[in-house]
């Protein structure tokens, strides 16, 4: 799914009467993935130098399209601030990755908790980037007094 549809697919959306915000259809997901250390070496903000020839790992740049081709959405999401977007556009372009998205700014030191009234999935990158598998895990959530 090309931008233009993914944009068309989140146009504003309304229930009865009240602007709303938009969900993905069942089956797409929303990707959000991190650049440095994730899908190329681990390049730290204060050496922007090497941001144009970082290497790209090849099971990335793979599995990422599919997913875009397979018509779910690709964000990037990176530490890297806004004096770093074009050589990061350049760079995510001239090696080929296929993407909805960039976002610039997000913090840095890891250890993150995403809070948000949306489903949220995550998943560690640890040196492999294949497609996704099923696995049980132990999750904090919070307490909505319903108990299992």
């Amino acid at each position: 799914m090309n931008k233009e549809d993914m944009e068309q697919l989140l146009k504003e959306k309304l229930e009865d009467g009240e602007h709303v915000s938009p969900v993905l259809p069942d089956g797409i997901k929303n990707y959000l993935i991190d650049i440095d250390g994730t899908i190329c070496d681990d390049i730290p903000n204060e050496e922007p130098e090497r941001m144009a020839t970082a290497e790209v790992y090849p099971d990335a740049l793979k599995t990422l399209n599919r997913w875009f081709e397979k018509g779910h959405m690709i964000c990037f999401f990176t530490s890297r601030t806004e004096d770093h977007r074009k050589v990061t556009e350049d760079w995510l372009n001239e090696n080929g990755f296929k993407y909805h998205s960039l976002l610039m700014g997000k913090p840095r030191g890891g250890n993150y908790h995403w809070v948000d009234n949306h489903l949220v999935r995550a998943t560690r990158y640890n040196g492999k980037f294949t497609d996704l598998v099923e696995k049980e895990v132990t999750i904090e959530v919070f307490d909505d007094g319903q108990h299992d």
